[in-house]
């Protein structure tokens, strides 16, 4: 395929979609890795994308994320966010909790879902990686737990710690068998966010485990739109609560998803 055919194709895709990981790159475009990075280098360089670790997204998506970095794309702040479906959050919590083994590594990325697991931590010993303050807060009074947290910029107003710049400011070396992690939605699509910043931390935490364990209440499913982080495929076990209805489930266990359900 030459090289304006190939790049054609990709805006196509990156057009649809917001945001295309590497990996959905390789599958969809004929070429080699080496070839469809230059591809990229030069699409990026005549301001058609932008690139950021793990993948490519639409310039005005990344504008937008960075004009928009106080509230994170007009979400709802952190600190609001829990007293929505909240006795789902700390059923799905706990039931994420006990998917955790004593001693072993494990990154949780921030969400008011995620949050609702540290109570349930205390006593496993774990190395926990974190890009949410709140939840720095939650596991530093638990004696055995060790608490890692990347570099970057505080964003205050969901608590989150992120890289603006795209780069990868994770501690060296380090890698763990399991990432929990929310959404804002899920659909046929994959896993979904609403910010560009975002959707770059959550793929760099993607390429740093072994197994992705989503944590969303069935609400998540009501408005699946967004930029994809992850495509349903990506996604190991998904636990959520009983409001997931039959189609739902069908669609996830269909693309090889384990899924919980978890008793509010």
């Amino acid at each position: 395929m030459h090289a304006t055919q190939r790049e054609k194709q990709i805006l196509k895709l990156i057009g649809e979609r917001g945001f295309l990981t590497f990996k959905e790159l390789e599958r969809l475009v004929k070429g080699s890795p080496a070839t469809l990075r230059r591809d990229l280098s030069r699409l990026q360089d005549a301001g058609k994308l932008v690139r950021v670790h793990g993948g490519a997204g639409l310039p005005e998506a990344m504008a937008g994320g960075a004009a928009e970095s106080e509230s994170l794309g007009g979400g709802l702040a952190f600190s609001e966010a829990p007293t929505a479906h909240r006795r789902e959050k700390e059923a799905i919590g706990k039931a994420a909790a006990a998917l955790c083994a004593p001693g072993e590594a494990v990154m949780i990325d921030g969400g008011s879902t995620t949050l609702q697991m540290c109570p349930y931590l205390d006593g496993l010993n774990l190395q926990v990686l974190t890009n949410s303050l709140s939840i720095v807060a939650a596991l530093l009074p638990q004696k055995g737990t060790r608490v890692l947290v990347p570099g970057g910029a505080v964003f205050p107003e969901q608590n989150l710690i992120l890289s603006p710049s795209g780069d990868d400011l994770m501690p060296p070396r380090f890698h763990a068998p399991k990432l929990f992690m929310g959404c804002a939605a899920i659909g046929p699509q994959g896993l979904m966010q609403s910010d560009f910043l975002l959707l770059a931390s959550a793929r760099r935490l993607i390429d740093r485990a072994e197994q992705l364990i989503l944590v969303a209440d069935s609400s998540k499913f009501a408005n699946s739109s967004g930029n994809v982080v992850a495509e349903l495929s990506e996604i190991d076990v998904f636990i959520t609560d009983e409001g997931i209805t039959p189609d739902q489930r069908r669609m996830l266990e269909q693309a090889g998803v384990d899924v919980l359900v978890a008793a509010a």
